[in-house]
């Protein structure tokens, strides 16, 4: 009598893995073997990257705001200090938005920051 294998199971979960791998370069996406690794590669990296994508945008915006307060001469650190100082709560992605697409905007939040920062005393 021959051995009990439970075919379809293994049939199921092999073409499982090979559909989730389709697109995969070379062998990767043909043969269980090599599509196993890539498939736990693959969940491992997209686990990591949900959550590394949320500093990696804060980066992107900390970046544009810098670029776009620096001409109107202030420096990102003094624009978020003088931010707080005149009570204005927006946050990096709102500005990094503002200085793209509405730069008039943006120069007024700047001047409003530049205007609080002066009243503070700068010694504290």
């Amino acid at each position: 009598m021959p051995r009990a294998t439970n075919a379809v199971a293994t049939k199921k979960r092999r073409k499982r893995i090979l559909k989730q791998t389709k697109g995969y370069f070379g062998n990767k996406s043909r043969l269980y073997r090599y599509a196993i690794d890539a498939f736990w590669r693959a969940g491992c990296f997209a686990y990591r990257d949900r959550r590394k994508k949320k500093s990696e945008f804060r980066q992107l915006w900390i970046v544009r705001i810098n670029a776009a307060c620096r001409p109107l001469g202030i420096c990102y650190s003094r624009l978020i200090a003088g931010l707080a100082a005149a009570k204005i709560e927006l946050d990096r992605k709102a500005l990094s938005e503002l200085a793209i697409h509405d730069p008039s905007a943006f120069g007024a939040i700047v001047e409003r920051a530049k205007t609080a920062l002066a009243t503070i005393p700068q010694d504290a």
